[in-house]
């Protein structure tokens, strides 16, 4: 018995260790099955054998709805207005006219439009004279900036008339607009010919300015100290100690000077590039003072730059740029600080861009890849440089007229939720992707970009949904959603955006969203952003060199469930 017993013991384990190897077998299978179904989708397929302007090569985004990897400020789009006077010129290129806040004109119905049509829109006002500027009080002299060689930034020293101050309040209060505004931050310093800076911050000119807005009833969303002086700094630097005690003073001033507010306004710095040892140690020395991190991005380089539209359409130069975001989230996590991360200022191409490449379509690219890269490593809010003035304006410096960008970045305001998800693409490098909780509706809104000129991409999308009990579903989403607010959606189509250029042309100031141009009309009203749907049982065509938004209101994720 003893033997017969073994035998059978034998057969078993031997009926076990078969089924064993058949599985290892069929999981190869799968997966080596998996493993070509995406190499043969990622196949460009023609219209002709030949190939040419009919290429179309099919892909697949994934999407990991299981839990945001980051979120932003439900006001995630924010715009800068700067000092420089008209005679800022670069390149032998005097691109800023009357685009200061000094004296931009208020009275005009563009401008007033296109901040309304955000509801709200951040607005930073600050950029490089900033730290040469003064603050008008009675009976003192309020000079104008005057240009001169001889002098840092190529500019005298300057002065903001309250006047002046007032009426911008009063327009920002009737536009909607979150005003942040950047202080003096060289004032009571000594600055020698290396640039450096010594010396602590003298803070009056700041406590008055401050003290006025409140008697004024002026609301001011956050104060910033200083401009490009951090690291290296531009024109001037300040060590990282230094600029840390001046901060956590800034602090003080504003619990001081806004006791009794049951909201008060945030202090932000240092509002200059990136550089991990001084963020490190400044981080350090303000553990309680500091409630945002602000850096600067233009890596693209200066706008005088041939190479810039190539810089823009290749996918590894774009890559490089999640450096600067990584980095600081790295240090944030690391020194345990409370503070969250901003772009507080981003051109892309600096000393005041290139007139058509940063002022027209091609540009879209490069900044709603910014967009989308910066939230994904959880950036709070990003300010471009920009709203008007340079070659880098949303609103052209003359007309007031929305520049390709201005509406790229309003569907992003009107469609890209909080939550930020985990998007990737299989299929062509050309194809950019990023996907976020849809803004005030059900389901996910995806970006998709198409860095290729000569093919367009047939986009699948699928989800990675991990459900109640614990398991992973797999939902392809070939559906088409509409949605209108206040509407009911229908599950059978799904909504799109679709941006492409007047002629096809990069260099065109004029975008057509789904084949229509936008513009304005003779009142300076904004167009409506309307989209397009089609079947449910289409893929997302993203044609060449398009931008495509596309919401699908039926893709229920996890991530998603709380979404603002």
């Amino acid at each position: 018995m003893e033997t017969s017993n073994a035998s059978n013991a034998d057969k078993v384990t031997n009926t076990r260790h078969c089924f064993y190897q058949i599985g290892i077998l069929f999981t190869i299978c799968f997966l080596c099955a998996s493993f070509f179904w995406l190499i043969e989708r990622s196949k460009p397929a023609t219209s002709e054998s030949t190939g040419g302007p009919g290429n179309i090569v099919e892909g697949t985004v994934f999407i990991n709805g299981t839990a945001p990897i980051g979120t932003t400020d439900s006001d995630f789009i924010c715009v800068t207005l700067d000092w420089w006077p008209p005679d800022k010129c670069d390149f032998g290129t005097c691109s800023w006219g009357k685009s200061s806040f000094l004296n931009l004109d208020l009275t005009n119905p563009i401008l007033l439009n296109a901040i309304k049509a955000f509801s709200p829109l951040k607005i930073r006002l600050g950029g490089t004279l900033q730290d040469k500027v003064t603050y008008e009080r009675p009976g003192e002299p309020c000079p104008k900036f005057i240009k001169s060689s001889s002098e840092m930034f190529s500019f005298s020293q300057g002065c903001l008339p309250m006047s002046r101050w007032d009426e911008l309040n009063n327009f920002f209060k009737q536009a909607g607009a979150v005003v942040l505004f950047g202080l003096n931050a060289l004032s009571g310093r000594t600055t020698a010919a290396d640039g450096s800076s010594v010396g602590a911050w003298n803070s009056s000119d700041a406590e008055y300015l401050m003290r006025y807005s409140v008697d004024k009833g002026h609301t001011i969303h956050g104060w910033e100290l200083g401009n490009e002086l951090s690291g290296s700094g531009i024109g001037a630097r300040v060590a990282a100690d230094q600029y840390a005690s001046d901060t956590n003073n800034l602090q003080m001033i504003v619990e001081t000077i806004y006791a009794g507010f049951e909201v008060k306004p945030l202090v932000l710095a240092p509002g200059g590039f990136f550089d991990a040892n001084w963020l490190t140690q400044f981080i350090n020395k303000t553990p309680r003072s500091l409630q945002v991190i602000t850096h600067h991005i233009y890596n693209l380089g200066p706008g005088s730059d041939d190479r810039l539209i190539d810089k823009i359409l290749n996918p590894s130069y774009l890559d490089g740029g999640s450096q600067p975001f990584r980095s600081l989230q790295g240090i944030l996590k690391t020194t345990g600080t409370s503070a969250v991360a901003w772009v507080g200022e981003a051109g892309g191409a600096y000393n005041s861009g290139r007139n058509l490449v940063t002022n027209a379509f091609v540009f879209s690219f490069w900044y709603l890849d910014q967009l989308g890269m910066a939230s994904s490593y959880d950036t709070k809010t990003y300010c471009r440089q920009t709203l008007i003035g340079g070659n880098y304006g949303l609103l052209n410096t003359v007309t007031f007229v929305p520049n390709p960008d201005y509406y790229s970045a309003l569907l992003w305001h009107r469609l890209m939720g909080r939550n930020v998800l985990s998007a990737t693409f299989f299929g062509t490098n050309n194809i950019r992707a990023y996907a976020h909780c849809a803004k005030a509706s059900k389901g996910i809104t995806l970006l998709l970009i198409n860095l290729d000129g000569n093919t367009a991409a047939s986009v699948h999308v699928s989800t990675e949904n991990v459900t109640r009990n614990g398991t992973l579903a797999m939902h392809q989403q070939n559906q088409r959603t509409k949605f209108s607010r206040g509407s009911k959606l229908d599950v059978n189509t799904r909504e799109e955006y679709h941006l492409t250029a007047l002629n096809g042309d990069l260099h065109s100031q004029t975008v057509l969203l789904n084949g229509n141009i936008l513009s304005v009309n003779s009142s300076g009203s904004i167009p409506p952003l309307e989209p397009i749907q089609t079947s449910q049982s289409d893929p997302i065509i993203v044609a060449p060199f398009s931008i495509v938004f596309a919401h699908i209101a039926n893709s229920t994720v996890p991530a998603c469930e709380y979404e603002d």
